[in-house]
């Protein structure tokens, strides 16, 4: 099977090409932050530029491992979804299932080999860059030198492949497995995700306005929800459906597309859910910190500039992986409907109809992720707010959440609707032929 995982790489590299990036940026950041390891081991480094780098890397990198699962994850579900055809034709030629298992992974596998491969020299760029940044806020002394070591490599390479085996294992038992059984687990881990998010928010009134872990309680428990919400994905995006009175050709047509086609979108909704809880409530608790703490008069400590360093880092890697995540699995879903876009045009619908009704499909899906997201992301932000500055909302607007809603709305109604465009180029007759 082996052998034919290679074979079925070198025949189709296309279908490969999500995976490969989103390897190739997982591993990179994860080499990038983990060189840290290896520059604070170096002789002669400080205790204090010592335990910035080494928290950096801690933090950042334990983010970036759970993004280049999720990253890889996404992506895999939507390749191993849109092979149903071909791995049943491999089961009914004498296959076992075992086998079809070991052939995605052996895939997914060499595909990220690839990709960590190829993110050495950017890591080592980028680790350079990275510590540049430390040194000119004051966070790291001039006299540290710059190392990329084991550490980096062998994490870098190491955890994106077992992200890659295991990411590709899941999607395929997902595929092949009862729903049933899948939905009960889904549900378990759900309930619990927001019953730990809940306990989470709420003890953060149990702290005190300058306690140093006052930022932490909110922000997981924010994360937490938004993974309650996330995996409960398509059922909330049914609910909504089944309220939502749009009329007309498109809107009935999208409304009856999208609940047809729930359980594969959740993937990319709890992406879209994820990217807007966790951008919103990081971006917000870091602004509410810093005005209090520029109100009280005070100087930011280390502590204070490396926390707020972290929070915009991990912010800025969450944009770049979930946009990766969700125009590799937009442009692959959209692609993969070229039959049903054709069959649509025969049955006497408009280029510009069918358009339409993709852009209806994207803008119903885009504001069901961003309200539950930022559903998550006001539970966290209110108790820190009251407790931080005794207000309920933070004094900074809307300003952020428009920023994060414009990135979440032109990464997928964007996508959805160029990819459509693309597709719809090719005469629907040729398009039906080819899908069928």
């Amino acid at each position: 099977m082996f052998m034919l995982a290679m074979r079925s790489i070198r025949q189709r590299p296309g279908r490969f090409l999500a995976t490969l990036l989103a390897a190739f940026l997982g591993a990179g950041i994860i080499m990038t932050f983990n060189s840290l390891y290896d520059t604070a081991a170096r002789p002669g480094v400080d205790p204090v530029s010592a335990g910035t780098l080494t928290t950096s890397a801690s933090v950042v990198g334990g983010y970036g491992t759970l993004l280049v699962f999720f990253a890889v994850a996404s992506t895999l579900t939507v390749n191993v979804r849109q092979r149903a055809g071909e791995l049943e034709l491999l089961r009914c030629s004498g296959a076992t299932p075992g086998q079809i298992r070991r052939m995605v992974v052996g895939e997914a596998v060499a595909v990220a080999l690839v990709g960590a491969v190829l993110a050495i020299g950017p890591a080592m760029l980028g680790g350079r860059a990275l510590l540049d940044a430390f040194q000119d806020s004051g966070q790291v002394a001039r006299s540290v030198d710059p190392s990329f070591g084991l550490v980096a490599l062998m994490s870098g390479v190491d955890i994106t492949l077992v992200a890659a085996a295991g990411a590709a294992f899941l999607a395929v038992r997902r595929a092949t497995r009862g729903p049933r059984r899948r939905g009960r687990a889904r549900t378990f881990l759900a309930y619990g995700a927001l019953g730990l998010g809940a306990v989470s928010v709420t003890s953060t009134f149990a702290f005190s306005a300058t306690d140093e872990a006052l930022m932490a309680t909110p922000a997981y428990g924010a994360i937490l929800l938004s993974v309650g919400f996330a995996l409960l994905a398509p059922r909330l995006l049914k609910a909504v459906l089944d309220r939502l009175p749009l009329t007309g050709a498109s809107g009935w047509l999208a409304v009856r597309n999208l609940r047809r086609r729930a359980d594969h979108l959740s993937g990319i909704l709890m992406s879209l859910i994820l990217f807007t809880a966790v951008s919103v409530a990081t971006l917000y608790m870091q602004g509410v910190e810093s005005d209090a703490v520029r109100a009280s008069g005070a100087v930011k400590s280390v502590d204070a500039k490396n926390l707020e360093t972290l929070n915009l880092t991990v912010v800025g890697i969450i944009v770049v992986f979930v946009c990766v995540m969700l125009v590799n699995s937009l442009y692959a879903a959209t692609t993969y409907r070229a039959r049903e876009f054709g069959q649509q045009r025969l049955a006497g619908a408009t280029p510009g109809q069918v358009l339409g009704t993709v852009g209806a499909e994207g803008l119903i899906f885009t504001a069901v992720g961003i309200f539950f997201g930022t559903v998550a992301a006001l539970a966290g932000i209110i108790p820190f707010t009251v407790v931080r500055t005794d207000s309920v909302l933070p004094d900074q607007g809307l300003g952020v959440w428009w920023a994060v809603v414009s990135v979440a709305a032109a990464a997928t109604i964007g996508t959805s609707l160029a990819t459509a465009h693309r597709v719809l180029r090719a005469p629907a007759v040729t398009a039906v032929g080819l899908a069928a």
